[in-house]
């Protein structure tokens, strides 16, 4: 295959893609809105699994690389009840098929492994349409385009690409987080970090949740969700941190201090993130010339997946491209009729998740779920 690809998205999905690419000597060019590599955080931890995103860096090579950033002891899970209660407390005894690394990383081996140049920073679209015979245009805010006759969105939720598919757009699920941080934990807030434990913590109930995780260091990374409308969270002054922190601890008032303590103990000003997702089961008709990878195909509330199945979808895409030099379409195709299926699956698996870690009965649901003996399927 000679057809230069065009990837739209510079996150690990379409990094992914490109990297599988080049394994197979297939050129591609990756175009990012963003200004550098550094322009801003990457987030905080990922558990890669063995059934996706690991079988994803197998395909580009780079098992050796991701082992080298894999954080020893974060597969320790802990779950208790909001008054501190523990309700199920798993080691990390080295068998786990999730190693924990840190996504910022993850992407530096991504792109330390593309050729110089691969990708244009800095290069926001601005539109897309199409040409005829499965070219596409897709034009940069600073007035540049390129013509091409392989088009991916890996552009993520809000993707420019994806109206050349579908008409679908994101929808709110009613679910939004704030996240916060606290910095040498061990020393500086030793209740909270004996809290955590070593791994992950999960503490859900009704409507509400708290999910801290131990990043590398003594750094520890909380999400603070709540199922709470747009305009409750609009209300909230934001570039006024202790004031957010505490309105949003407000939520937790009858909770265990050490558990509230993630939240008011923030040593960074608390970011908000609404939560959107596109209809379950997304999907469109074969349209010549360009698809969609990661979150830009099949966005949904956060279930632990989403960045594992774009480093598949990407992976698989480049292998299906280079098993198809001669017929894109046949390529493209033979992804999307392996990606619809799985992506259903898996968002309509992220939907029982979220009901259940925001019901009454929420954190003995989700014992059941670590246990297997969940008594609701």
């Amino acid at each position: 295959m000679t057809t230069h690809v065009t990837i739209i998205g510079a996150g690990l999905g379409g990094l992914t893609l490109a990297r599988v690419l080049h394994v197979h000597g297939i050129p591609a060019t990756v175009y990012e809105a963003e200004p550098s590599p550094t322009a801003r955080s990457q987030g905080g931890m990922l558990d890669i699994h063995d059934y996706n995103g690991q079988l994803a860096l197998k395909a580009a090579d780079l098992m050796d690389e991701f082992r080298g950033l894999i954080l020893e002891g974060r597969q320790a899970m802990r779950v208790l009840d909001s008054d501190g209660t523990v309700l199920f407390d798993k080691a990390d005894d080295g068998t786990g098929g999730r190693p924990e690394v840190q996504r910022g990383e993850l992407r530096q081996i991504l792109l330390d492994s593309l050729p110089a140049g691969t990708v244009r920073w800095g290069h926001k679209v601005s539109d897309t349409r199409a040409l005829g015979d499965g070219r596409h245009e897709v034009t940069f805010a600073d007035g540049s385009s390129v013509v091409t006759s392989v088009l991916v969105g890996a552009d993520g939720a809000w993707s420019r690409v994806r109206p050349l598919l579908s008409s679908a757009t994101p929808e709110y699920t009613g679910h939004s987080v704030v996240e916060t941080y606290l910095f040498e934990a061990d020393t500086r807030h030793p209740a909270a970090a004996k809290t955590v434990g070593g791994g992950a913590l999960m503490v859900p109930a009704q409507g509400k949740e708290i999910f801290a995780h131990r990043e590398t260091g003594d750094t520890l990374h909380t999400y603070v969700g709540l199922a709470r409308p747009l305009d409750w969270f609009a209300a909230i002054d934001f570039t006024d941190a202790a004031a957010a922190r505490a309105l949003i601890a407000q939520e937790f008032g009858d909770w265990a201090p050490e558990l509230t303590s993630l939240i008011t103990d923030g040593d960074t000003a608390p970011v908000l993130r609404h939560h959107y997702a596109l209809p379950n089961g997304h999907r469109w008709d074969r349209v010549p010339g360009v698809t969609l990878v990661g979150d830009a195909a099949h966005l949904t509330a956060p279930n632990g997946e989403g960045a594992n199945l774009a480093m598949l979808d990407g992976a698989e895409l480049g292998d299906f491209l280079a098993a198809h030099p001669d017929d894109i379409e046949a390529a493209l195709t033979e992804y999307e009729q392996v990606m619809f299926p799985r992506t259903a699956e898996t968002a309509a698996e992220g939907a029982e998740l979220l009901e259940a870690l925001l019901s009454e009965n929420a954190p003995q649901r989700l014992v059941d779920m670590f246990t297997g003996h969940d008594q609701t399927r």
